[in-house]
């Protein structure tokens, strides 16, 4: 365990950070803690909330779906910036990350026990809406050893290998809900539930945690407002990264959430064989980001440069978007994937470097990365609200047209939102 004097980003060099020496595995298991919430997180919203829904009702899996995921969203949004400032200020014998990083996966785990026996909405919103709390304060804690623990001159391939291990995640959750039998409801739940939480205590066991002996300013009510708030004009660069990342997480989301009813609806696949294909589309989407996010990694650690990478991205984005929107089988919509899954890959090896890079301060790295960790979780509530309208242009079928095209506009402008930024080239 250690101790140490918090210091402004940059005020000493580069390379310092707040945390001492890992143990040895600390990196893999920071990795692989970021494997095991997407896994259990992307898996359920992704594959197994969606496969409940379309085999119980056809007719009304879209706006259930949206529902979940809207709720969902609320409540990560409130929960994640606070369970970070929480984390700042732990005075615990653990540390001040580690009592997060597990007690959270407990929590998750409830709630996916309620949602592997729900066969109501209400019930699927309620048990979402616990797996939120739960791994969000997993998750916020987690997003704070970035700052903690990782210097400078090899976050980018840090976050690179987290968040490739993440995509991967989703292709593992999707394998095994296409394997596990289509009348055994609970296992789509417990099994990446039980698989997240075993990750996370990994990096509980790894870590060597910041032990907090100062007690921090007393707790104020205005705290809770400034929780969720840093101002745009003393931080512009803050700002202008942010919101590179809610934008692009908006296109992202937007066909991703929407995937497995893509397939269905538009690809013509029965309901109880599209999971096989999701899984096909997702070992395609993630090999391409495997690829373009350890290249673009090593290029933007060798040249510092971020921001062109960015533009790169967005370009590849809306060219596979153009391409999926106008598929009508599924070698054409691969290649779109391909194509989408390359643009992921490039923005990935940076984004969440970039974020870190303008961070206001490493004393409240947890809150600051809170915020950061909106731009994630407030396209979970966006999406699914402006889908409705969306899909419902035209009447009739699901207009996927207009979704996709909202997706390919919201991508050009996350890709603009970086020109303003003057600490990242």
């Amino acid at each position: 365990m250690s101790h140490t004097t918090l210091d402004p980003i940059g005020a000493v060099g580069p390379d310092t950070i707040p945390g001492s020496p890992q143990p040895r595995g600390f990196l893999p298991a920071f990795v692989l803690s970021w494997f095991g919430l997407n896994l259990v997180l992307g898996t359920l919203i992704g594959a197994s909330i969606p496969k409940v829904f379309a085999l119980a009702d056809d007719a009304t899996k879209g706006t259930s779906l949206s529902i979940v995921a809207a709720v969902g969203g609320v409540v990560v949004m409130v929960i994640t910036p606070l369970f970070g400032r929480f984390s700042d200020r732990t005075m615990s014998r653990l540390g001040k990350r580690r009592p997060w990083i597990l007690g959270g996966s407990i929590v998750g785990l409830l709630g996916a026990l309620l949602l592997a026996v729900s066969d109501q909405l209400w019930m699927v919103v309620v048990g979402w809406s616990i797996v939120q709390v739960g791994y969000g304060a997993t998750n916020a804690a987690v997003h704070a050893l970035l700052a903690d623990q990782i210097p400078a001159r090899t976050r980018a391939r840090v976050s690179a290998a987290a968040s490739v291990g993440s995509v991967l995640a989703l292709i593992v959750g999707s394998v095994l809900i296409a394997a596990l039998p289509n009348d055994a409801q609970w296992t789509w739940f417990v099994v990446p539930a039980v698989l997240g939480t075993i990750f996370s205590a990994l990096l509980f066991f790894r870590l060597n945690d910041i032990v907090r002996t100062e007690r921090p300013a007393p707790w104020r009510w205005s705290d809770v407002l400034a929780t969720y708030w840093l101002n745009p004009l003393a931080y512009r660069d803050f700002f202008w990264a942010w919101a590179c990342r809610l934008l692009v997480t908006m296109s992202i989301v937007t066909v991703t959430l929407y995937l497995l009813y893509f397939i269905i609806d538009r690809l013509g696949v029965p309901a109880a064989e599209a999971s096989g294909v999701y899984a096909q589309i997702l070992i395609v989407f993630t090999l391409a980001t495997v690829v373009t996010g350890v290249l673009f990694a090593w290029i933007s650690d060798r040249t510092g440069r971020r921001k062109a990478i960015v533009w790169v991205s967005a370009l590849l984005s809306a060219g596979g978007l153009v391409v999926a929107v106008s598929s009508t089988d599924l070698p054409m919509f691969l290649f779109a994937m391909t194509l989408v899954g390359a643009a992921q890959g490039a923005f990935v090896s940076v984004d969440v470097a970039m974020m870190t890079e303008v961070l206001p301060t490493f004393e409240e790295a947890g809150k600051d990365l809170g915020i950061v960790s909106l731009s994630y979780q407030v396209p979970q509530v966006l999406v699914p609200v402006i889908a409705i309208p969306l899909l419902a242009i035209g009447g009739g079928t699901q207009n996927y047209t207009a979704l996709f095209t909202a997706a390919i506009v919201f991508g050009v402008l996350g890709g603009l939102a970086v020109l303003p930024i003057k600490k990242v080239r």
